[in-house]
């Protein structure tokens, strides 16, 4: 896609006098000066092509878009017209193509943060953390949820249950929290607190954190096999659905399996989603192989619907791990089971609620915790590459259009289980309400943490005097990983066959 030029180009000329007294030409530089409506504005539209081909094939909604019908623009010429009429790309993409239901849609002026955000690797000092209200304020105040390992906060004075109420010295509010903790800083101290009798205040603590590039968090947080009467409970907390990790989890459920685990409880609470590959694999290590057990269908829109193939939307348990970066396609350890306890909040979504909505025709699926996101759509990584049908492909990098290096994330399905159900938008409702308690937050694993040990009371039977009272729950109204829409995915490998649609040149 050329550039386009709003105006003609208007140039000052010379004039040339002779003055008769002398030999040699004068040369005499008049400059007109061009009125400011006149001056050349270069429209480059070519990113803004790139938006509209790809959400022209393959949008959910594309529909729902007057801007993206197939028979919006007549010829070329008109189409290439609305394009330079809109010379942000973000503006266009956001006022002009995106439909207005759709909150899940992200983008990025470079394609690899995409990547790189797919597979857990991205820049953070290793703190994750939640932010509520203080009580009906605008006053903002963290709590630490866990730190990733080897990360810049792993090597300082600050853990999980710890909080803090101010940036730089810098009290947190509804305004400022933003700028303050996800800005561009690179290093700031948080000014710590503490609670007492329900009331948080400030105390004589600081804690500096500097972000590190290239930071790869290990999605399997903890695993512990608990023994608790006659029943031997697997605990699995999983924080990412990272392509790549399969082999890992197949050695925990290995391990699980030698130790004769009877129950699992998979802690999904601040697990925002990722592969839907990956969340087949772990749910028929729940499960079973079966792999003529349906166990989720993706709905593309209309376009497409109706070229593509029930292998291309129907997606089945498997028996093994796949070859999917790096992994072996050894067989899987599943422990076949008919009953699992999965422990999900408002920072569980996308992936971590198919693996629920996906067994529960199968098994009973006990959820515990608090009502999740709710993000029951499926996105697909795209990039500049009109021959590759603009699908991101590694193996294609160097096909990317130099001129633009953007990466798209657009909703391109919709996703149901077995039974057909797909109605989950305003999250799962939990069968067992528990908030975490910001007052006693507990320890990762431990059969003493509260949402831990009311699904071993569940699973046991044991211990139904123990209270479960909340002092301070933890009501997000944002966290480390759900400020950034890219965390809350559903990532489908390329089920869409690229090679039978082209995208819709303008003639």
């Amino acid at each position: 896609m050329k550039n386009f030029f709003l105006s003609l180009l208007c140039l000052g000329f010379v004039v040339i006098s002779c003055n008769k007294n002398d030999d040699d030409p004068i040369l005499e530089e008049e400059v007109i000066e061009v009125p400011e409506e006149e001056v050349p504005i270069v429209v480059d539209i070519e990113v803004q092509n790139f938006f509209w081909q790809t959400l022209n094939l393959y949008y959910f909604w594309q529909g729902d878009v007057p801007d993206l019908a197939d028979d919006r623009y007549d010829t070329q010429a008109s189409y290439e017209e609305f394009l330079t009429a809109n010379p942000e790309p973000v503006d266009f993409l956001e006022n002009k193509l995106l439909f207005s239901e759709d909150r899940f849609t992200f983008y990025s002026n470079d394609y690899t943060d995409l990547v790189n955000n797919s597979a857990g690797v991205s820049k953070s000092n290793g703190l994750q953390f939640g932010l509520s209200l203080i009580g009906n304020t605008d006053d903002v105040f963290g709590y630490v949820e866990y730190i990733i390992k080897d990360s810049d906060a792993s090597n300082k004075d600050i853990k999980r249950g710890e909080v803090f109420i101010g940036v730089n010295g810098t009290s947190l509010n509804r305004t400022n929290y933003i700028d303050l903790l996800f800005g561009d800083n690179d290093t700031y101290t948080l000014n710590m607190a503490e609670i007492v009798d329900n009331t948080i205040s400030p105390i004589d603590k600081e804690v500096t954190l500097t972000k590190q590039e290239g930071l790869q968090e290990d999605p399997i947080y903890v695993t512990e096999v608990i023994t608790s009467g006659d029943k031997k409970i697997g605990y699995f907390m999983y924080n990412q659905f990272v392509s790549g990790s399969e082999d890992a989890m197949n050695a925990v459920f290995a391990d699980f399996m030698s130790q004769g685990v009877t129950d699992l409880v998979l802690d999904l609470r601040y697990n925002l989603g990722g592969r839907g590959t990956t969340a087949t694999i772990l749910a028929s290590l729940i499960k079973g192989t079966s792999t003529s057990d349906l166990l989720f269908r993706t709905t593309y829109n209309a376009k497409l619907q109706a070229e593509i193939a029930s292998s291309s939307t129907d997606n089945y348990f498997v028996s093994t791990t796949g070859t999917f970066d790096g992994n072996s396609n050894a067989p899987l350890n599943t422990l076949n089971l008919s009953q699992v306890y999965i422990i999900a909040t408002s920072s569980s979504a996308s992936a971590s609620e198919l693996v629920m909505v996906g067994l529960e025709p199968y098994i009973n699926v006990v959820h515990i915790g608090s009502t999740t996101v709710g993000k029951n759509q499926g996105s697909l990584l795209f990039v500049d590459d009109p021959e590759g049908g603009n699908v991101y492909d590694e193996t294609r990098v160097n096909n990317i259009n130099p001129n633009v290096q953007w990466g798209l994330q657009p909703i391109i399905s919709r996703v149901e289980n077995s039974a057909g159900f797909s109605d989950y938008a305003d999250g799962l409702i939990p069968d067992i309400e528990l908030d975490e308690d910001i007052t006693n937050l507990g320890v990762l694993g431990d059969a003493n943490e509260p949402l831990l040990a009311r699904a071993i009371q569940e699973i046991t039977g044991i211990g139904a005097k123990r209270s479960f009272d909340v002092m301070i729950p933890a009501r997000v109204i944002s966290s480390s990983k759900l400020h950034d829409p890219r965390n809350a995915t559903l990532l489908l490998n390329n089920s869409v066959s690229t090679s039978k649609f082209s995208l819709n040149q303008k003639k």
